[in-house]
């Protein structure tokens, strides 16, 4: 069952105790449009997953800072969570994808500074990147604003609870975890937002509809320092 919230207290403890919480109405309809009509990334029909680094973009970085999602980050984070990256995905029929069991560990760093416990290090687009270990990862809540209706057909994000208490785990752990626990299927309506750790262990499948399913993904931290020299880049 998907755990469904509007408090902050039930935010809190849906965020502690599963790793994700769901709000199914943040943004309106005619701020859906608004935001379209802002940003026209989010509505060109593209032949890749979508778009990384996009909390530049003016419309991205004014939702980001939306009372509404940052009142949430900061139930979440403390009240220094601020937002460092923003991503779209954007699953169609055009461009139609799978994503494997996972977590999101790879941050976006100022600079290269090898540290332990962190890596392997890689560049996307530009940016340093690193995997990160649980310490600073338990800092970081990504808010998933969904564009579209998110439907059993249109390959919804399936999480299993409470697995990101877990810390990091290697890609065969994952797998075992993903083959004994029973997942949950996180459809969400257009304008709502799920809320998710990042050890969080996640999947989605390709879509079998002709409904695209556009995801606004913004990350949030509770410092811009996570230790060792390490410094967050916004991206």
């Amino acid at each position: 069952m998907i755990p469904v919230h509007s408090c902050a207290a039930s935010w809190q403890h849906s965020i502690e105790d599963h790793g994700f919480a769901v709000r199914p109405s943040i943004l309106s309809a005619n701020e859906i449009t608004t935001l379209l009509n802002n940003f026209p990334g989010l509505s060109y029909r593209r032949n890749r997953a979508g778009i990384r680094h996009i909390l530049s973009n003016p419309a991205v970085n004014a939702l980001a800072r939306d009372l509404r999602l940052l009142g949430i980050a900061r139930d979440i984070l403390g009240e220094s969570a601020f937002p460092f990256r923003a991503t779209l995905f954007d699953k169609s029929p055009g461009a139609n994808w799978l994503i494997a069991w996972h977590q999101d560990s790879a941050l976006p760093l100022q600079e290269k500074h090898a540290t332990p416990g962190w890596g392997p290090w890689s560049v996307k687009e530009g940016i340093v990147y690193a995997h990160a270990p649980a310490g600073p990862l338990e800092q970081v809540a990504a808010l998933r604003l969904h564009v579209d209706d998110c439907t059993p057909d249109n390959g919804p994000l399936r999480v299993l609870p409470g697995t990101h208490r877990l810390g990091v785990l290697s890609d065969d752990e994952v797998e075992r975890k993903a083959a004994d626990e029973p997942a949950v299927e996180c459809t969400i309506p257009r304008g709502g937002v799920l809320a998710m750790r990042p050890l969080l262990i996640h999947a989605s499948s390709k879509s079998t509809s002709f409904i695209a399913r556009r995801v606004l993904h913004i990350e949030y931290a509770a410092s811009i320092d996570l230790g060792e020299g390490l410094r967050l880049a916004i991206a």
